[in-house]
């Protein structure tokens, strides 16, 4: 882990006086005074975080974390607490059971750092103990996942993508950049066995791993014709750098023999050249050799790619017979024509509204004609009637002379018929309408208009 030195560390760690009280040991009773209690516990929980992501590792132990947090030659006295409350909140477990909750024999995978001890000194038993081991090392879980996910982001988008399993020693190389220690690999790997994204077994004494493919919830166990092909894959490797080698000698022995001829050795020049010629023809049979490895790993590729295809067919027709299940014939022709009798009505009903519509645009074509009749027709002279003129010099009148104008009572019987009536009232309607300044309601009214 790296030293407070390497490490970007919060601002009140050059504060002495809160730091003397984050270096004290912890009460025995969170109760006494839990607001400081938690806020201590808080500080030393979010440093073991920090550093672990800063150098790339998922695995504590007591004995780093003294050596870590060191400060003014002072060790944190409460860093044994901590891992316990860590432990017992489920935020880290011991590597031991971490390797152990994951099936398909992992337990039994020596990777030399993966230490898997008989658990008699069980979990129970570390809660309860008042101290942690130096030496024994926990996994951070939050961390550990998300070291999982980046090794298989990494995974899919590499050379190593199109093959289903890879040689642990090619994962270390894959991984060095992200994974601090072959130990944090492992524990990353475990994360994903315990995902289902991956299955590791032995072949030949050699640690493989089997990564999930596209298309897949979760990895197959390893078959022999994913052994098969891991073989074929690894040869086509070795003889591609044999045939590199033999290459770059044939190569020299070509320079070799340009060089000896010129300094005259024409003997020792021949000789390069005969190296030269059989490490061709060595090449040369190597190479064919790897061509036939390659055109087996193509086919076995196309008759995957074939098995899949096939594998879509059949989910198809069963999805296809299962959607046809209540189909027929019979019934798709009453269908239609029940669809037919449908459309033949909506055609008659949109008939019967046209019709009527073009009734009622006829009818409103012979109301324009007789109104354009009208418009035509000679307007007829109607002249009001003579009224005498109003005096102008300011002289007032009285109300004889206002009436005088008007026409007289009639005194008769109003036994007017109904032709009479509308005559006398279009007259009026008229009169008005021409000479709208005359109308006056009151003798005063037209007094003040004369005036």
């Amino acid at each position: 882990m790296p030293t407070t030195s390497e490490m970007s560390l919060p601002l009140e760690w050059e504060d002495d006086e809160r730091m003397n009280f984050m270096f004290s040991e912890f009460k025995e009773n969170r109760d006494v005074n839990t607001t400081d209690w938690d806020s201590k516990m808080d500080f030393w929980t979010a440093l073991i975080f920090r550093s672990c992501r800063q150098c790339g590792s998922v695995l504590v132990n007591l004995q780093d974390l003294n050596r870590t947090f060191q400060r003014k030659e002072k060790t944190p006295l409460g860093l044994s607490t901590v891992l316990q409350t860590m432990a017992r909140c489920g935020t880290i477990q011991r590597e031991s059971e971490f390797a152990a909750s994951v099936d398909c024999g992992w337990v039994s995978w020596s990777v030399g750092m993966l230490l898997v001890k008989p658990l008699k000194w069980t979990f129970s038993t570390l809660l309860g103990s008042k101290r942690v081991p130096l030496e024994e090392s926990f996994v951070v879980i939050d961390l550990v996942k998300e070291k999982a996910a980046e090794l298989l982001k990494v995974y899919q988008s590499s050379e190593f993508s199109s093959c289903s399993i890879v040689s642990f020693q090619e994962l270390c190389t894959l991984f060095s950049d992200i994974c601090a220690d072959e130990s944090t690999l492992c524990m990353a790997l475990l994360q994903l066995q315990k995902d289902k994204q991956v299955i590791v077994s032995l072949h030949e004494g050699e640690k493989i791993v089997k990564f999930c493919q596209p298309g897949q919830e979760r990895v197959s166990p390893v078959s022999d014709v994913d052994v098969g092909i891991y073989q074929l894959q690894h040869s086509e490797k070795l003889l591609g750098e044999r045939v590199q080698k033999l290459s770059l000698e044939a190569d020299r022995c070509k320079e070799e023999a340009r060089i000896l001829l010129r300094e005259g050795k024409k003997s020792q020049a021949l000789r390069c050249l005969r190296s030269r010629k059989r490490v061709e023809k060595r090449a040369d049979s190597l190479f064919a050799k790897l061509e036939t490895i390659r055109g087996i790993l193509d086919r076995i590729a196309e008759s995957q790619n074939d098995k899949m295809v096939m594998q879509a067919y059949q989910a198809g027709v069963a999805a296809l017979r299962l959607s046809l299940k209540d189909v027929s014939v019979e019934r798709a022709e009453s269908l239609v024509d029940q669809i037919q009798e449908l459309c033949d009505t909506q055609d008659e009903v949109n008939q019967t509204i046209s019709s009527g519509v073009t009734a009622a645009d006829e009818d409103m074509d012979e109301l324009e004609k007789e109104l354009k009749a009208l418009l035509d027709e000679p307007e007829a002279d109607v002249n009001p009637p003579d009224l005498p003129a109003f005096p102008t010099d300011g002289r007032g009148l009285s109300g004889e002379q206002i009436l005088s104008p008007l026409p007289a009572v009639p005194h008769s019987h109003l036994n007017t018929t109904t032709d009479v009536l509308e005559e006398e009232l279009n007259r009026l309607t008229l009169s008005e309408t021409v000479f709208p300044q005359r109308r006056v309601t009151s003798p005063e009214k037209r007094l003040e208009a004369a005036q």
